[in-house]
């Protein structure tokens, strides 16, 4: 599906921030997922836990983007048809991100045997010190 998705923005015509602001979300996005990798690779708790912290990151960056995208489809309303190919993208990349965090979260589970799924991000650590 991204690949559609990058394929799509590829072939439309879109300006060089857009493209930037999307680019900069997969290398955070990435950045996250080698770090997801790592902590699992380690059975690493606080490495966990700093990559569902950085989702927090991606997240922040997808909602900036969208922000930017509605309002260039507000400016200009020729642009809508590249502006959604590049929220498609976007929104599957946020999604990835969605994923690691639910992996780290598991993650957690397995080694420590706390669920903090449902748990603000600010309670985890000491949630986990219990």
């Amino acid at each position: 599906k991204l690949a559609i998705s990058a394929k799509k923005v590829k072939e439309d015509n879109i300006s060089e921030r857009q493209y930037h602001d999307v680019r900069r979300l997969g290398e955070t996005v990435i950045a996250n997922l080698k770090q997801t990798l790592d902590a699992i690779a380690r059975m690493d708790v606080d490495e966990a836990i700093e990559a569902i912290k950085a989702d927090e990151t991606v997240n922040e960056e997808f909602e900036n983007l969208q922000r930017l995208l509605i309002i260039k489809m507000m400016e200009d309303p020729r642009v809508i048809k590249d502006a959604l190919s590049i929220s498609w993208s976007a929104r599957a990349l946020e999604r990835i991100g969605d994923h690691t965090k639910n992996i780290n979260e598991y993650l957690i589970y397995l080694v420590k045997g706390k669920d903090i799924r449902h748990i603000d991000l600010d309670d985890i650590e000491d949630t986990l010190d219990d």
